[in-house]
């Protein structure tokens, strides 16, 4: 009997094992390959509206190596969008931007909206892979990053691609021929959000006739930014910083973590956010990529999401 049972506990430790071989396997060799586009639809627009295609970027975190993933990128231009959101973290290496323009290129005279998450100021770091699965980073105790050229990128995404910085600003531009007006504010992870002076920015923005449609643009999704985000009128809401969990149970509603305090349930896709009597669509986006010292995405396929407003009622 002795002999039996022991023999059956190393046969449950073989199963064990090959299964998380095989999971490591997959995770790291193949599904952080496996580039998807997630669409929906929202009829959220004034009657008579166009429809307008908004293409949400996030968390490339682009090494200029990662060849697949620029290739993939930049054959979203074929989705035709008419307005683009990314919502940071685009560098995950100082040669970074160097990828992101092999990638970004085809998206030239589409207009667009970003403001920044921490790694595209500093590049990621080696830590251990596993805190991530721990609970929420924190900016204190980290390893000394390097700093990245923030200002190029800026000068690539402003003066090149002709897209509005919403680092703690706000901004009108047409798409569709439509206007839309937009604000956002820089990584709220690390607590380089402003809140406090978008009221007084959009008060000036909104002098002249009402836009087609208002957003809320911001990389890490806090709560006080959404609820801000929603009581200053946005129509529709942007996030990513969570990679969605980036390794979760297959099948599950819910992310393991969302290293930020969005509900674990809404750390990736369209889902709705309510404050003070309002409720708005938020998409969080579940990112392009990770950090090059994390290279691994299990039940939680990198992404890009193409979502069409269309006219209400």
């Amino acid at each position: 009997m002795r002999r039996s049972t022991t023999g059956s506990a190393l046969t449950a430790l073989g199963v064990v094992g090959a299964v998380g071989a095989g999971a490591a396997v997959w995770g790291i060799g193949i599904e952080r390959y496996l580039f998807t586009v997630r669409w929906h639809e929202l009829p959220i627009l004034p009657a008579g509206s166009r429809p307008l295609r908004i293409l949400h970027l996030s968390d490339a975190h682009m090494a200029p190596w990662q060849r697949r993933k620029q290739q993939w990128i930049a054959a979203l231009a074929d989705l035709e969008p008419d307005l683009v959101v990314n919502t940071g973290d685009n560098m995950g290496h100082v040669d970074g931007l160097r990828g992101l323009r092999a990638a970004f290129d085809p998206l030239r005279g589409v207009p667009g909206v970003f403001v920044h998450g921490s790694n595209d100021h500093t590049a990621p770091s080696p830590r251990n892979p596993f805190k991530y699965l721990v609970g929420p980073s924190k900016a204190t105790g980290q390893p000394r990053s390097e700093p990245l050229d923030t200002q190029a990128l800026d000068g690539y995404l402003q003066d090149e691609l002709g897209w509005l910085d919403l680092n703690n600003a706000v901004g009108s531009l047409e798409a569709a021929g439509m206007r839309v007006d937009a604000f956002g504010v820089s990584d709220a992870h690390r607590g380089w959000d402003r809140l406090g002076v978008l009221p007084s920015l959009l008060d000036g923005l909104r002098n002249g006739p009402p836009p087609a449609l208002t957003i809320g643009v911001t990389h890490a999704p806090y709560r006080r930014v959404l609820d801000e985000f929603t009581d200053l009128g946005a129509d529709a809401l942007f996030g990513g910083h969570t990679h969605g969990g980036q390794v979760r149970i297959p099948g599950s509603p819910a992310a393991l973590v969302a290293n930020c305090d969005i509900p674990l349930r809404q750390a990736r896709g369209l889902s709705t956010w309510s404050h003070a009597g309002r409720t708005v669509p938020l998409n969080v986006s579940a990112g392009l990529g990770h950090s090059i010292y994390a290279p691994v995405r299990f039940a939680c396929r990198p992404e890009a999401s193409l979502i069409t407003l269309a006219a209400a009622g």
